[in-house]
């Protein structure tokens, strides 16, 4: 069974910073890409960044580009995205999923497992 469970989320004054973490199990982590999707309230998903199965191509959407990292560790089956800089326009519920494929992909619906999510808060 596919199983991504996220932790790190949190209240941040602007400006700080916090590391979203998401701990894979249940398939091949180095096999697959994954990525970082966002919802704000009353939003839609929003696509924040991806990395690719070998960790070597990483992406992301205009918006977090030079504030948010992403990473993995296939040591530990484990997703980060560093983000930094945060603006309360950051804040929204975080989720890490995993692609049915190992390139990167920028479609929420391109995603096939989801985890639960973690609640990111920007305010001061």
């Amino acid at each position: 069974e596919v199983q991504l469970v996220e932790s790190g989320g949190g209240l941040v004054q602007p400006g700080g910073s916090l590391r979203l973490s998401c701990v894979a199990s249940g398939f091949a982590f180095n096999n697959h890409a994954m990525g970082c999707v966002r919802q704000a309230p009353g939003k839609g998903l929003e696509w924040v960044s991806g990395i690719s199965a070998s960790g070597m191509t990483t992406s992301y959407a205009n918006f977090v580009q030079g504030r948010f990292a992403i990473s993995t560790d296939s040591a530990k089956d484990t997703l980060y995205l560093q983000m930094s800089n945060l603006k309360p326009e950051d804040s929204a519920v975080y989720y890490c999923a995993k692609s049915p494929g190992a390139a990167v992909v920028v479609r929420p619906s391109d995603y096939d497992y989801w985890g639960q999510g973690t609640q990111v808060t920007v305010s001061s």
